[in-house]
């Protein structure tokens, strides 16, 4: 089904249907990460360098400035939506054509034909973006290899619809445990429900009313809302445990522990015995102030958008490299049955960027 090598001669919606029909579902990045890696060491003029599934290719041109374009090459499970299928109105449908599959094409057509651009450029494709923190492959080059990211500005090309997204969000996942006494069914009252318990903290996200804070003009939308409740020992007895799962997606200006004692504020009455962290990644502040970000934005047009969902801008951040999200593909329909992106967008990408490099 997919290939054993990419052709970067290809034109960019045309990779985009080849890197689509190349599956990649996170934890089976191998063989395309063998691809790119085998197709970056062609181009003489970057150097390539490999962690785990993680390929970074470097131009060395003493530069003034270094921009990171950087990409995931993972998917979540495909939908019966691989192969890709290009329809009569310039749209390619498929797993990953909007997230990010389009935005690693451009990343690799600009590395392809761009050999001397006016800023030194290092291309960065890494694996696990879309499962567990822990697992994602730039947060590991960045403890291994911290020199590789190295920049004075970042572009993830995460789908953004060919607009400039500023920062991101964070997010927190929470269990929320409560405590019951098991009994039969038929004498509840010699028991205490532990999934009625939970009425508390339900009935608290129903009501919770979330923040919409504007930060370098840009507002950004949170939420707190229940994704999981799980309790129940068999149908003829009182449960003694019940666990809500909540996921907090939190602005930028609030730190990582400033999100975590706003939940534990928010649930401090509601019979809660235990909060246990699952998963937090911190947001990132826009920039757009920074000088390298506004000529970004001189460069490519449009006017600058808030990233709501969580993106590896916030790794960038944290490396002290200000950097935003620009990509060819709509996040409204990513991870969907029916993903798919516009080839004009993907192009348009592509010229932005080019033009960016080369002017």
């Amino acid at each position: 089904m997919y290939r054993t090598a990419l052709d970067l001669t290809l034109d960019a919606p045309a990779l985009t249907a080849a890197l689509v029909d190349f599956p990649s579902v996170s934890g089976t990045e191998k063989p395309l990460a063998d691809a790119i890696e085998e197709a970056l060491r062609e181009l003489p003029h970057l150097t390539v360098d490999r962690h785990g599934n993680n390929v970074v290719a470097r131009t060395h041109l003493g530069r003034t400035e270094r921009v990171v374009l950087a990409g995931h090459i993972d998917t979540v499970p495909i939908a019966d939506n691989v192969p890709s299928r290009l329809d009569g109105n310039g749209i390619l449908w498929g797993c990953g054509t909007s997230d990010m599959k389009s935005g690693v094409a451009v990343q690799l057509r600009i590395a392809a034909t761009v050999p001397e651009p006016n800023r030194d450029l290092t291309f960065v494709f890494y694996d696990n973006e879309e499962v567990a923190a822990h697992l994602n492959g730039l947060g590991h080059v960045a403890e291994a290899h911290p020199g590789w990211l190295e920049g004075d500005f970042a572009v993830l090309l995460e789908p953004s619809d060919a607009q400039v997204e500023g920062g991101c969000q964070g997010t927190l996942r929470v269990h929320l445990r409560t405590k019951g006494e098991r009994a039969h069914s038929a004498r509840s009252w010699m028991g205490s429900n532990a999934i009625h318990a939970a009425g508390p903290i339900l009935a608290r996200l129903a009501s919770y009313e979330p923040r919409r804070p504007v930060i370098d003009g840009l507002e950004y939308r949170e939420g707190l809302n229940a994704v999981g409740i799980e309790g129940g020992v068999a149908t003829n007895v009182i449960p003694d445990e019940c666990t809500v799962v909540v996921n907090y997606r939190y602005a930028p200006d609030r730190s990582m522990a400033e999100a975590e004692a706003h939940v534990r504020e928010v649930f401090a009455d509601c019979g809660v015995s235990e909060i246990v962290v699952d998963d937090h990644t911190g947001g990132a502040l826009p920039g757009l102030s920074h000088p390298a970000a506004a000529a970004f934005m001189a460069a490519v047009g449009g006017t600058a958008q808030p990233k709501f969902g969580w993106t590896d801008v916030s790794r960038f951040s944290a490396l002290g490299v200000p950097a935003v999200n620009y990509g060819p593909g709509d996040a409204l329909f990513a991870h969907k049955r029916d993903e798919h992106v516009a080839v004009d967008k993907i192009t348009h990408c592509e010229e932005r960027l080019r033009d960016w490099l080369t002017s």
